[in-house]
């Protein structure tokens, strides 16, 4: 069972540029099993900070990205046919549950809701989660932890978290990082010049000032680090943050114009 989750385990340190005091929080969350959720815009860091917490505790981590789509059973696992007849497969949830990793629900109100529910009793007192197709009843490990992620910017009537759920766990709110951290993160996770990655901060500033406004997501981070990703490798600066920045984010003709007229303003 062993190697079961230790494909799971993060052996090198990933990076992560704290922002305030979400470390140290989080670390103590973890130090009573609270759950805990991370709640932000797309491409801010939470993945990427989960991902580091884990390291920082040795942890395994078990990611799920959520979807429409995605039933109960994809978390606790089911009934499968093989050459012996009947097998269980334990889901995700199931693993982390047993074996105490954190299990991380990325974008968790893409799930439906009757899925959501299933994570209620590993979110109490009870820690447990009811495997009722097997007819089991798994007692979380003592250091599994669960954390869900979540788009406030997103929310609707049909997509959001119930209160029941929302007030099950603890909550960090994560943003794009101020001017001076953002910069830093894209130099160092691309190898660009302190200065070309200041400029593309500038130019994402200036998009999430347009959010509501023509449009729906500001520039986010990853998205910085892929342009200068690009520009690391001698790609034109304009056409960097063109297919990188601007054509991800907006088929509308005239946004286009006005964010590759801010690009210009910079490159």
């Amino acid at each position: 069972m062993n190697d079961v989750i230790n494909q799971y385990r993060i052996e090198k340190e990933p990076y992560y540029r704290n922002v305030a005091d979400e470390v140290e929080l989080y670390e103590a969350a973890y130090s009573v099993r609270m759950p805990m959720m991370l709640k932000g815009p797309t491409g801010c860091g939470k993945s990427r900070f989960v991902e580091y917490m884990a390291w920082k505790l040795n942890r395994p981590l078990i990611t799920v990205a959520c979807n429409e789509d995605m039933t109960a059973s994809d978390l606790v696992g089911r009934f499968l046919l093989d050459a012996s007849g009947t097998r269980w497969q334990d889901g995700p949830l199931a693993i982390a549950a047993r074996h105490g990793a954190i299990c991380y629900l990325d974008e968790v109100v893409e799930a439906r809701q009757d899925t959501t529910v299933v994570i209620h009793p590993l979110t109490d007192n009870r820690r447990v989660l009811p495997l009722e197709k097997k007819g089991e009843l798994i007692q979380a490990h003592p250091d599994f932890q669960l954390v869900i992620s979540y788009n406030p910017g997103y929310q609707s009537l049909m997509k959001d978290l119930k209160q029941s759920t929302k007030q099950r766990f603890g909550a960090l709110d994560f943003n794009y990082p101020a001017h001076e951290i953002e910069t830093e993160i894209v130099a160092h996770e691309t190898g660009v010049t302190a200065e070309v990655a200041g400029k593309l901060v500038s130019i994402a500033e200036r998009a999430r000032n347009l959010k509501g406004h023509g449009l729906d997501e500001g520039i986010s981070t990853r998205m910085l680090i892929y342009a200068g990703s690009l520009i690391a490798k001698n790609v034109d600066s304009m056409a960097a943050c063109r297919m990188a920045l601007v054509r991800p984010i907006t088929d509308d003709p005239d946004m286009r114009d006005a964010l590759d007229a801010a690009v210009s303003t910079f490159f």
